[in-house]
């Protein structure tokens, strides 16, 4: 039997900001909702036509959230009917360059499954 190695690494703090930040961009269709807010603000519908396959309901949960956890704003415009749109707040923004190195990355993980 092999002997286990004794771990040298310190557990992380309770309150992981690496912990934190995967819990709010780790949820499905999260990183592309932040992907396309990166870019431009959007309406719902936009949205909705940019992530093919999210459901209405889905989408709107991740939107509740991501403004609750103030990555993302909501704003309603003052139109008949009311038009709301969504952009990301500048924390969101900091967001940005982790999604494009995880996109970067998953672009060299499909190369090395294609190439064998």
């Amino acid at each position: 039997m092999v002997p286990l190695r004794k771990n040298k690494v310190v557990p992380p703090p309770d309150a992981c900001p690496l912990r934190e930040c995967l819990g709010i961009i780790g949820g499905a269709w999260t990183p592309g909702i932040i992907w396309y807010l990166g870019h431009s603000s959007r309406t719902f519908s936009e949205l909705k036509g940019d992530l093919k396959g999210v459901t209405a309901k889905v989408l709107s949960a991740r939107l509740k959230k991501l403004a609750h956890d103030g990555v993302v704003l909501r704003t309603v415009k003052p139109t008949s009917p009311p038009t709301v749109e969504y952009s990301l707040t500048d924390l969101g923004c900091e967001l940005k360059p982790a999604i494009a190195a995880i996109v970067a990355v998953g672009h060299r993980l499909k190369q090395r499954r294609i190439d064998g």
